[in-house]
């Protein structure tokens, strides 16, 4: 049995490599991939979904999500990602049509036709599930659970001094998503920067990767491998060395495994009036609020493990994809 995951991606090079994991995955099905914006326009996301869905023999339906967020201005990753989202890789048209659903009734008629089933990934700004929220309130009642890559907890921030790009991109969506999910019958698990920063690669998992690409010629191995020399000369450029930091892969992973991280019961809230912390997540520690938590926050991550298991069902699976297509 398949486990049913729905994708709700800005992708951007950490977003094609979880998207890629997922599609190596025989236990699991993708649902629905909704493309949002963020790293970069949603018309750049949502071809790179279309094109690398159409590469990795993706059937699920792909909806073009809003385009922009719900209260201010959208803002890029581009100086991060590149200004088509994928770095130095240069993707085939689309051969994969999109679904003509919007983003947000797509999320909503999916969790409808897997009811307590499906699981909510999102890698990216919070606008569409926000809005699919508005057309179904009992999403949090329809889902399994929402797994979210977002946030900072008692850590710094990656946009601004404490804000995590995801969250700072549309403060109010993420805040109504995690207000709305207050009370559900399971926790959303937040992976938050203070645990997928753990997670760095460096030269070595590049040339995996890249050898990965050179022995099956499956081009999607060539892509991650191209987008990631990109993001390592990002990360250094910002100061971080020739490394880089990979958030989305670790948060997809826990949300089908349940495995390389523990979580811990938390509070959070976003900031959306701070003129120094807006679109901050901030974590009550300390029970000052008196509320319940909200989240369950990703912690104890094991990183070499991790990582060894990506890059693993990588291999096996775009060598089988490879292999299939060759007739061998």
């Amino acid at each position: 049995m398949t486990l049913p995951v729905l994708i709700d991606c800005d992708t951007g090079i950490d977003d094609a490599i979880a998207l890629t994991y997922l599609a190596c995955r025989r236990d699991v099905e993708i649902a629905g991939i909704v493309s949002t914006g963020g790293n970069v326009p949603v018309p750049a996301v949502h071809r790179n979904n279309l094109a690398l869905a159409g590469l990795l023999d993706i059937a699920a339906p792909i909806s073009l999500g809003a385009s922009h967020p719900l209260a201010q201005e959208p803002m890029y990753a581009d100086d991060t990602h590149g200004p088509q989202g994928l770095g130095h890789a240069v993707l085939p048209d689309p051969e994969r049509t999109e679904d003509p659903r919007s983003g947000a009734q797509l999320w909503v008629d999916i969790a409808r036709a897997h009811p307590g089933e499906l699981v909510g990934l999102v890698l990216g700004p919070h606008t569409n599930l926000a809005l699919a929220l508005e057309i179904e309130p009992e999403l949090p009642r329809l889902l399994k659970r929402l797994h979210i890559m977002g946030g900072a907890i008692n850590h710094r921030g990656n946009t601004g001094a404490t804000s995590e790009w995801n969250f700072a991109v549309d403060p109010e969506a993420a805040q109504r998503v995690l207000a709305a999910f207050t009370g559900a019958p399971a926790r959303p698990v937040l992976g938050s920067l203070e645990a997928t920063e753990a997670v760095q690669f460096h030269q070595d998992t590049l040339d995996r990767i890249t050898q990965l690409g050179e022995s099956t010629g499956h081009p999607v191995a060539m892509i991650l491998a191209e987008a990631l020399r990109f993001y390592f000369e990002f990360h250094q450029a910002d100061g971080f060395g020739w490394m880089a930091h990979v958030h989305d892969p670790l948060v997809t992973a826990h949300a089908v495994t349940g495995q390389f991280a523990g979580t811990r019961p938390l509070p959070v809230d976003v900031e959306l009036a701070g003129t120094l912390t807006r679109g901050q997540s901030v974590g009550d520690e300390l029970g000052r609020w008196g509320r319940e938590p909200n989240v369950d926050v990703l912690t104890g991550v094991q990183p070499k493990a991790f990582i060894e298991h990506l890059l693993a069902t990588l291999e096996a699976g775009l060598r089988a994809q490879a292999a299939e297509r060759s007739g061998n």
